[in-house]
C-alpha cells in the first residue's frame, strides 16, 4: 500500500474518533465539544463560538449577508490538556458525504464558496496549558456571489507524528458556518432514475412479495433543503396498493447535490403492471430556524410484476378446455358420419327391396 493511501485511511481514522467526541450531531467533521477527547488521547483542545451581538451558546455560526457585505464573529479555543498546542485554522467549502454528514474540503482542495470567503486574522494559534484564545474572523461576500445557502467551517487543526503508522496524522475541530446570500431564493428538489424492483414468487402468485424502490433526489435549487417523503407500489388501476410507511428524510442536500433513497415496500401483490411513486415534499429552514414545507414533487415508474405459475396454470386450463371442445367436435362429427352412412344404407335396402317386389 502506498504511504499517501496509508495516510488518507489513518487521516479519517483519527477524524472519526474525534466526532464521536466533540463534533456537532449533524457534521463530520465541524462541530463543538464542551469537553475535549482526553480519554482516547487524541484531542487536548475545544473550540465554541464566541459570545457577542450574535448571540451566546451557539451551536453553529449562521450569517444572511448581501453580496460584497460583510459579517466579522470570533471562535473560542481552549487548551485542555497538559502540552503547549501549535494549530493551524483554516476555512473550507462543506459537502455531505456518503452517510449524510456534512464534511470539509481539505486543504489540498480549493473552496469557491465559504472557504474563500472566511478569512481568520491568523493560520495559526499558539495556546498554552489552560489558555484560552479567542480567534476572530471576518466573512467578506463577493461582489458578484450567486444568492443562495452555502455550508463550510472554520477549523482547527493539529498535525503530529504516528509512531505506529509511520505517518503524520491530522486531527481536526471546527465550528459550522451556514450562510445565506440575499437575493432571489429559489428552493427546488427533482426526483431522478426511479425504478422498482420486485421479488415475486414463481409457484405461489397469491404470496404478496417485496418491491424496492429507488430513486434520486436532486437539489436544483439555491437553498439548502430536506424533504419528508412517501413511497407506495400499486396494481393496475391504483388497486393492491402497498405503502412503505415511514421513509427516513434525506440529509440536509446543499444546492446541486445528490442523494439516492433505497425503499423497501412490503405486502406487494404480484399483479402484473406495478406502479411505483415517490412523493417530496420539501423542507426549507429559515435563519431562525423554521421550517416551511414547499409544493410537493412527485415521480412515478413502472414496472412488471407477472404471475407466472398463474399464467401458466390459466394456460394449461385453456389448453385443456380447446382439447376437450375439439375431442367433442371431433366425436360429433364422428356420430354424424356414422349417422349419416346409417341413413344412406337404410335408403338403398329399402330402395332394393321395392325394385325386387313384383309389379
Amino acid at each position: 500500500m502506498h504511504a499517501s493511501t496509508t495516510h488518507r485511511k489513518t487521516v479519517v481514522t483519527a477524524l472519526a474518533r474525534t466526532v464521536a467526541a466533540a463534533l456537532l450531531a449533524t457534521f463530520a467533521v465541524t462541530g463543538l465539544g464542551a469537553t475535549p477527547a482526553l480519554a482516547e488521547g487524541d484531542v487536548a483542545w475545544t473550540v465554541r463560538t464566541a459570545s457577542n451581538s450574535y448571540g451566546a451558546d451557539r451551536s453553529s455560526f449562521s450569517y444572511a449577508v448581501n453580496p460584497g457585505g460583510q459579517a466579522q464573529d470570533a471562535m473560542v479555543v481552549a487548551n485542555r490538556g497538559k502540552a503547549p498546542l501549535d494549530l493551524s485554522v483554516y476555512t473550507a467549502d462543506g459537502y455531505t458525504t456518503g452517510t449524510g454528514q456534512l464534511d470539509l474540503l481539505t486543504r489540498d482542495k480549493k473552496s469557491v464558496g465559504i472557504g474563500a470567503w472566511v478569512h481568520a486574522d491568523r493560520e495559526r494559534v499558539a495556546i498554552q496549558p489552560g489558555e484560552t484564545v479567542e480567534i476572530p474572523f471576518t466573512v467578506t461576500v463577493a461582489g458578484n456571489a450567486t444568492p443562495g445557502d452555502y455550508a463550510g467551517g472554520i477549523v482547527t487543526s493539529l498535525t503530529q507524528p504516528d509512531a505506529a503508522q509511520g505517518v503524520n496524522v491530522e486531527r481536526r475541530l471546527g465550528i459550522r458556518i451556514k450562510l445565506r446570500v440575499s437575493g432571489a431564493l429559489k428552493p427546488g428538489l427533482a426526483i431522478e432514475d426511479l425504478h422498482v424492483d420486485y421479488s415475486g414468487s414463481f409457484w405461489n402468485p397469491f404470496t404478496k412479495r417485496d418491491a424496492t424502490v429507488t430513486y434520486r433526489i436532486h437539489n436544483t435549487g439555491n437553498a439548502i433543503l430536506t424533504a419528508r417523503q412517501t413511497v407506495s407500489v400499486s396494481g393496475p388501476f391504483g388497486w393492491l396498493r402497498a405503502d412503505a410507511g415511514e421513509v427516513k428524510s434525506p440529509p440536509d442536500l446543499l444546492p446541486g447535490e445528490s442523494w439516492t433513497m433505497t425503499v423497501p415496500v412490503h405486502g406487494v401483490a404480484t399483479s402484473g403492471r406495478l406502479a411505483a411513486t415517490a412523493t417530496l415534499t420539501p423542507l426549507l429552514t429559515d435563519a431562525s430556524g423554521s421550517t416551511t414545507s414547499l409544493k410537493q414533487v412527485q415521480a412515478s415508474a413502472h414496472s412488471w410484476a407477472i404471475p407466472w405459475a398463474l399464467l401458466l396454470l390459466i394456460l394449461i386450463l385453456v389448453a385443456a378446455v380447446a382439447g376437450v371442445y375439439l375431442l367433442m367436435r371431433r366425436n360429433r362429427a364422428r356420430r354424424k358420419l356414422r349417422e349419416d352412412a346409417r341413413v344412406r344404407k337404410a335408403v338403398e335396402q329399402a330402395l332394393r327391396e321395392k325394385s325386387t317386389q313384383p309389379s
